[in-house]
């Protein structure tokens, strides 16, 4: 390992909290990473410098806006919960690994892929059926209001893991237990 000790445990920390994020909002933690990154106010990992780049960052932009404009349509919002899943998972895996600095490559790939895939699907499937639930209780009239809300939380998770990862890692704690807690009781 590269940095020092508590570096790389912030590091990981802000990597699993943008992967949480990646779960409400594909491309927000992206585009904020991208950001962090543009303006030094965060270290890319070794090969990922190319998210702060003026190109990826408008497409960044771009496809954060169709992502936020999608959701806020009632019925196509739930095609794109299916066909957004892998794409929430896979820009989780990719923003926690480009900002998780001072592991061996390996790790933090690993760390990446694990912790980071595991709470962008989490995320997602907490919002999955929390939007199935308010289509069939309203027919999909507030369906923008809770898209906006999943918007509101994306944001403010990718936030918090820029600038105080830990409170945003606790923030992703809760969430999961929270998903957890929920399939337990649809399993019951």
């Amino acid at each position: 390992m590269d940095a020092a000790p508590l570096g790389v445990i912030v590091s990981v920390a802000m990597g699993i909290a943008l992967a949480a994020a990646a779960g409400f909002r594909a491309f927000v933690p992206l585009l904020a990473a991208g950001l962090a990154i543009r303006f030094g106010l965060v270290e890319a990992a070794p090969g990922f410098a190319w998210l702060g780049d003026t190109g990826v960052l408008v497409a960044l932009g771009v496809a954060t806006l169709l992502e936020i404009t999608a959701y806020l349509i009632p019925g196509l919002d739930h095609a794109l919960d299916v066909a957004a899943a892998p794409v929430a998972v896979t820009a989780g895996i990719v923003v926690a690994a480009g900002v998780m600095v001072g592991l061996p490559d390996w790790l933090r790939w690993a760390a990446a892929v694990v912790a980071g895939g595991t709470v962008a699907t989490a995320g997602h499937a907490l919002t999955a059926l929390g939007r199935a639930k308010t289509g069939a209780v309203t027919g999909g009239l507030a369906n923008p209001l809770f898209s906006t809300g999943e918007l509101l939380m994306s944001g403010l998770l990718a936030m918090l893991a820029l600038l105080l990862p830990f409170v945003a890692l606790a923030a992703v704690l809760a969430i999961v237990a929270i998903a957890i807690g929920r399939w337990r009781r649809r399993r019951a």
